[in-house]
């Protein structure tokens, strides 16, 4: 195969286990022909989603990578890898929540890119979004653009990054899940709770608190 032949049959999901990834999974198996996933151990508290990314992945027949990636947990503490810090309930008024591992987005699709060129596969599938981005500025469209125009240059490929989440806030992001035939798997199998409670979650932390909301509001807009 010609390395750099656009082949829109086949694309690589960043999947984590959580409801955006998986909402962006089921998104790529509508779409493509042949959808691989990548998900990452960086020794994040919330562990058990790698194990939530195998279930899903394995009730799809989707082939599943996971990648080491824990020189992230020693370059870069934060609430979600280390034991001793607790995540923020709310967001600062300044700078972003303690959350955030600076680079994760950044170096999650680089490696993707690299497996996928491996593949001969162009297509990235991310759930970032810029709309709800609670403060993280590597889900913003500016940064993903950037990226993928350095990823082409680096490895003179011709990449693609999708972001079907970029511009929808998480109630669309619901009716998403729900127009795909997801709406209980995601409710029930993915784990977006940063403390590793599966579905609903704990309820307390910020991803908690922004996915029932979404949920609360869709079914306000839409029911």
């Amino acid at each position: 195969m010609n390395m750099n032949t656009r082949n829109k049959k086949e694309a690589v999901v960043v999947f984590s286990g959580g409801q955006d990834s998986t909402t962006c999974l089921l998104w790529a198996l509508d779409r493509y022909e042949n959808v691989v996933a990548v998900s990452f151990d960086y020794g994040q508290k919330h562990k058990a989603e790698l194990e939530c990314a195998k279930e899903i992945a394995d009730k799809f027949g989707v082939e599943l990578q996971v990648m080491d990636m824990s020189l992230l947990n020693q370059l870069a503490p934060n609430s979600l890898t280390r034991a001793d810090i607790e995540v923020d309930e709310n967001a600062p008024e300044e700078g972003t929540p303690n959350s955030v591992v600076d680079g994760r987005n950044m170096l999650f699709l680089t490696f993707a890119a690299v497996f996928a060129k491996q593949r001969g596969i162009t297509d990235l599938v991310t759930g970032v979004s810029q709309s709800d981005f609670s403060g993280y500025p590597d889900c913003r469209d500016v940064f993903i653009k950037s990226l993928e125009t350095t990823l082409n240059l680096a490895m003179d490929y011709t990449f693609c990054i999708e972001t079907p989440l970029m511009w929808i806030d998480k109630a669309d992001t619901w009716k998403l899940a729900a127009d795909l035939n997801g709406l209980d798997l995601i409710r029930e199998m993915t784990l977006t709770c940063y403390n590793g409670i599966k579905g609903d979650g704990c309820g307390n932390c910020p991803s908690c608190k922004l996915r029932r909301e979404g949920y609360e509001e869709f079914l306000k807009r839409y029911s």
